[in-house]
């Protein structure tokens, strides 16, 4: 039994730190380029991966979740998990079309209307399309390791595509500054990426398999009950980006384009959280006193850790906004301010995953009416061409989601019995 406990131990710790490697090499070549490109260039480029994350969500939803849910019914079957993987592919595909002719226009619009000339507008669309369809069938084929647990391989993988974008992009930005050059660089690791990971599932599928008609269909219907959710969760994700591009100039996207990725940090707590926490929440479901004990014990952590790192910003911004450059060094309240709003958001996201692995999901009906009433009341209350403006909208959205998620949890664990809580 010890012999158990330590070889998870110890695959737990290998991953959370091959996690945290690969998080790290990110941010290093998001500071580069925040680092090279000019305050307009940056600006594009924070537009188009804004815009590129909301295809890649738009053109998913629940796709991905299906194929997990039904390569998890067949994952020792080396055809029928092909199968399924081929549909998801299938079915992403088309669902991508869709999403491009949608976000094609409107992108165009942002960009020419914040300065980019047609030539530049062009370039930038050119290189967004293929990092589009690579970033689809990477989540897509992720999905065969992790069923069968070959986790070592996949973080690998992963690695070493984060490597090579940081690579090209110092090969290739410090001759040309543009944010078509560095969304190239972000694609064309991705396919390499692909490639490995397309290699890596031959192992476990065969990757010739025919599309199954049963599986496309029972993937659709999940995908009918999610896609509203995932339209909103799409807008409402990238929604400050989205407010100062409508109200805001040039420089204020740029700014909080600049401050996302100091907050990015934070995606390796998130990385952890995700390997450590959340599934020993789903170990202990059944124990209802341990339960909303850590659970407590875990919301006092984050508002210690909150009123910590909030306080570091506020005595040291300066050195904090020298790794972005001397164009960002004004942004003293603005950076505290979007360390406050991630930390809420990141709080918000783990009440919300930790519910999901007890089986505590809230209707998305309820859930997203309540956000659209908290967003609309909002909006009266903000000016959308400030930067700091904007922020605190942003921490008013994660407040009430957190609020939100928090008190759903504790109703729902303090209502059941132990053996309930499943």
């Amino acid at each position: 039994m010890l012999a158990k406990w330590l070889k998870i131990g110890k695959l737990t710790t290998m991953t959370g730190l091959a996690q945290i490697a690969i998080q790290a090499i990110g941010f290093v070549s998001g500071i580069l380029v925040i680092r090279l490109l000019s305050t307009e260039e940056y600006a594009l480029y924070t537009m188009s991966n804004t815009m590129l994350g909301t295809m890649t969500v738009l053109s998913d939803g629940g796709i991905s979740s299906g194929v997990m849910a039904e390569g998890g019914k067949v994952w020792a079957d080396r055809k029928k998990l092909g199968a399924v993987v081929n549909t998801g592919l299938y079915l992403r595909q088309r669902f991508a079309i869709g999403s491009l002719i949608l976000a094609i226009p409107i992108l165009l619009f942002f960009l020419l209307h914040h300065g980019a000339d047609w030539l530049n507008a062009l370039l930038i669309l050119l290189a967004l399309i293929p990092a589009f369809f690579a970033a689809l069938s990477g989540k897509i084929l992720e999905i065969v390791p992790k069923l069968h647990q070959d986790i070592g391989k996949l973080q690998r993988i992963q690695l070493f595509s984060n490597a090579g974008r940081l690579s090209l992009l110092g090969l290739t930005i410090f001759v040309f500054p543009f944010a078509s050059v560095a969304i190239c660089a972000a694609s064309i690791a991705q396919i390499w990426a692909n490639l490995q990971l397309r290699k890596r599932a031959k192992k476990f599928i065969q990757t010739q398999a025919v599309r199954s008609r049963e599986v496309q269909d029972r993937i659709l219907n999940l995908v009918k009950r999610t896609m509203p959710g995932a339209i909103y969760y799409a807008l409402a994700g990238q929604l400050t980006i989205w407010l100062i591009s409508i109200f805001g100039d040039t420089e204020s996207i740029a700014q909080i384009g600049a401050l996302g990725r100091l907050a990015a940090v934070l995606a390796v707590i998130q990385a952890v959280l995700s390997i450590l926490v959340v599934p020993y929440f789903a170990k202990i479901q059944q124990q209802k006193r341990k339960l909303l004990r850590l659970f407590l014990l875990l919301q006092l952590g984050f508002f210690m850790f909150t009123t910590v790192l909030c306080a570091l910003v506020w005595m040291f911004p300066s050195a904090i906004l020298s790794i972005l450059g001397p164009q960002y060094d004004s942004l003293s309240l603005e950076l505290l301010l979007m360390m406050l709003a991630s930390c809420l958001a990141l709080q918000a996201g783990t009440v919300y995953n930790i519910s999901a692995s007890l089986g505590i999901v809230p209707s998305p009906f309820w859930v997203i009416l309540y956000m659209v009433c908290v967003q609309v009341g909002l909006v009266f209350v903000f000016d959308f061409s400030v930067v700091s403006q904007v922020i605190l909208y942003s921490i008013g959205i994660n407040v009430a989601a957190l609020l939100y998620q928090t008190g759903y949890f504790l109703k729902k664990i303090s209502q059941k019995e132990p053996q309930e809580v499943a």
